[in-house]
């Protein structure tokens, strides 16, 4: 199973290792430890800020959902994009309850 907190382990990036950069990191194999980014959406709630980023590791391709309060406060979660129809669902639902 994919782990995204994988993404967060290891050593910080080295001088022209990529990461940042737009490039894949240096290495034969491909196998750097940072997530690429395919796609991002930023949704500006009322005292929020929401950032909704598809990523792609050597582990697979999720998301990464994360807001950021007025007072600063961050909080991330991350999910494969298998699960994403699951999440779909659940909010489908819930946006039903708000119309009865």
């Amino acid at each position: 199973m994919f782990d995204p907190m994988s993404e967060l382990s290891g050593p910080p990036p080295q001088q022209g290792d990529g990461f940042g950069s737009g490039l894949p990191p240096r290495g034969g194999n491909g196998g750097g430890r940072y997530a690429q980014d395919l796609h991002s959406v930023t949704i500006h709630a009322r005292q929020r800020t929401f950032y909704i980023d598809l990523k792609e590791s050597t582990n697979g391709k999720f998301f990464k959902v994360s807001e950021k309060s007025r007072g600063g406060q961050k909080t991330t979660i991350m999910f494969d994009v298998e699960d994403l129809d699951k999440f779909l669902e659940a909010f489908q639902e819930m946006k039903g309850k708000l119309q009865k």
